[in-house]
């Protein structure tokens, strides 16, 4: 329902910047060493608006009028449906860049279901926010309390950000623009494993560098 800029984890060192030219560790786009690319800079090969089956060309071609690639970025225009990875994800380490043209609202799903979001928004709070467990009322008070940022990351409007997005088994730790702002939370009942989708939520969004690490099984 919710959710600024760029880290980079190469060799377990992490940089924090405009972007990942900008430090000699290749062109936009292209994955650090370890990682594989969701998201090729060209199309929106391996993304789909169809979740969990295989969508017809007219459905494509319906929601590729809102998800557009221009110069190596996925540009949204606020008014398509979610966009959804066609492969299923378990323990992984995702790392995004985003960037809100003006303020707004959208976020990371993560294994398959809305609950499990990593938001991007303009709240006071901070993106990073995991609204779906902090606001439930059914959740323990420690669970809640630990889907709130510890601190707010974003840049401001209109500039770059980067997630770093770790997720193993039921504990999710999300970094935002080199800054820990969600540690270790535990999110009760979340799937073992499944897609991960780039929400709409009404407004402009835009996305690159979209990096996933899969990691083994605890």
């Amino acid at each position: 329902m919710r959710m600024g800029r760029l880290v980079l984890w190469v060799g377990g060192v992490m940089g924090i910047g405009f972007g990942m030219a900008a430090f000699g560790w290749g062109a936009d786009n292209v994955p650090p060493e370890g990682f594989s690319a969701l998201f090729n800079g060209k199309d929106l090969t391996g993304w789909q608006a169809a979740r969990g089956r295989t969508e017809t060309p007219e459905e494509r071609a319906k929601w590729l009028e809102h998800w557009k690639v221009e110069d190596g970025i996925i540009k949204f225009d606020g008014k398509g449906p979610d966009l959804w990875t066609s492969k299923k994800y378990k323990n992984f380490i995702l790392m995004v860049d985003w960037r809100l043209p003006r303020p707004g609202d959208s976020g990371i799903y993560l294994r398959g279901q809305p609950k499990s979001q990593v938001n991007i928004w303009c709240s006071p709070l901070g993106s990073g926010e995991v609204w779906g467990y902090r606001t439930d009322k059914k959740m323990p008070e420690e669970v809640q309390k630990a889907c709130t940022p510890l601190k707010r990351a974003d840049r401001p409007v209109g500039q770059w950000n980067t997630f770093k997005i770790t997720m193993r088994g039921d504990r999710l730790t999300v970094e935002l623009n080199g800054e820990v702002v969600i540690k270790d939370a535990q999110l009760p009942g979340v799937p073992p494993e499944g897609e991960i989708a780039l929400q709409r939520h009404g407004d402009p969004i835009e996305f690159k560098n979209i990096f996933i690490q899969e990691l083994p099984s605890q």
